[in-house]
């Protein structure tokens, strides 16, 4: 009786807990002021043209243009389905692959070395041979994306499968769980924290591959434009494209943090 009365105290003072104010939500944006201040002092105290550095009017009013007359929405849309399709593919594939070789020394073994070596070829060097090959379409692209992504999928996937411990496999194993149930229950929900941490190096990384194919060769996209940008000495419309690609690259990744803290809570108990 007396420790249902301490427990029924505690979640009383609990309840009644004041939340603290999290300075997060006040730093990130002061920072981003700070930054975009100190931007436009430099350029008014150096005097730079528009040419060599914008100012971040300059650069607004051309992120103006791009909206009205439709070029930033196209070639937005462009990258994201390369984005998303290589997503697609190279998650698929490092995730399917890497449980394989979790699962399997032998094969490990076999094709750990070629896997390894395949990462010393720079993507700036293999995307032109894509384009040659698949031609200057969505394709080419979409496989830059996903070969850029594979790798650190694919590890994170098999230590998070290896992370899991054995007396549990064993407890599985004398409960006749078949391999879909151990994989459903135990292999999973284990390997999760791991497989989070590859995804959100791999949203980011999707982006660059879909940058560095479209430097190569293509007639859309933002890694296009920047191209385009560059040859026109239109510096503002770069800084557009540059801080677009940043918003995709950072609005992917916090959407695999919002899926992240939703799949995982049970991992976060509430203090």
């Amino acid at each position: 009786m007396q420790r249902l009365g301490e427990l029924v105290s505690a979640l009383q003072r609990k309840r009644g807990r004041v939340p603290r104010f999290n300075w997060e939500y006040v730093l990130i944006p002061a920072v981003l002021v700070a930054v975009i201040f100190f931007w436009d002092l430099l350029v008014r105290w150096r005097g730079y043209p528009a040419f060599l550095l914008p100012s971040p009017a300059r650069v607004a009013a051309r992120f103006l243009v791009a909206v009205r007359d439709g070029s930033l929405r196209l070639h937005t849309l462009v990258t994201l389905r390369e984005v998303f399709g290589g997503l697609a593919l190279g998650l698929s594939v490092a995730i399917l692959l890497g449980y394989a070789l979790a699962k399997s020394r032998t094969l490990e073994r076999i094709l750990a070395p070629y896997l390894v070596a395949s990462q010393a070829i720079p993507i700036v060097a293999l995307a032109p041979l894509l384009v040659i090959w698949f031609g200057t379409g969505a394709l080419s692209k979409i496989l830059v994306c996903a070969l850029t992504l594979f790798f650190p999928v694919l590890i994170n996937t098999i230590v998070g499968i290896r992370s899991v411990e054995a007396d549990l496999m064993d407890l599985m194993r004398s409960l006749q769980a078949t391999r879909w149930q151990t994989f459903r229950y135990l292999e999973l929900p284990a390997a999760l924290p791991v497989l989070f941490g590859g995804l959100k190096i791999g949203v980011a990384l999707s982006v660059i591959g879909a940058v560095v194919s479209e430097f190569v060769g293509a007639d859309r996209g933002l890694g296009f434009l920047v191209n385009l940008a560059r040859g026109l000495f239109d510096t503002p419309l770069m800084f557009v494209a540059l801080f677009t690609l940043m918003a995709i690259a950072l609005g992917l990744y916090f959407l695999v943090s919002l899926l992240e803290s939703l799949l995982l809570r049970w991992r976060w108990p509430e203090e």
